[in-house]
């Protein structure tokens, strides 16, 4: 019975922690629809996160310097005594 009850008290802990961040993310939204700048200022944010996000994708990955000599590691030589 004991592991029994402590599956309840994980369970309630975890849905406690669950209904707060409920409550959170709900002040959060009636913060943002009591304020229509703040829509307005979360969207201009979302719409510029989203440009950079697809300028670099379509920039494909990083491409090289052409210093082909430029290690991403440095090599040291230790003497054996």
């Amino acid at each position: 019975h004991h592991l029994a009850g402590e599956g309840v008290e994980l369970f309630q802990s975890a849905a406690l922690e669950l209904i707060a961040a409920a409550r959170s993310a709900l002040d959060a939204a009636e913060e943002l629809v009591a304020d229509p700048k703040s829509i307005s200022a979360a969207f201009e944010s979302l719409r510029d996160v989203a440009t950079e996000a697809f300028r670099a994708a379509r920039s494909g990955p990083p491409r090289p310097t052409g210093d082909d000599d430029a290690d991403d590691f440095q090599t040291i030589q230790v003497e054996d005594d």
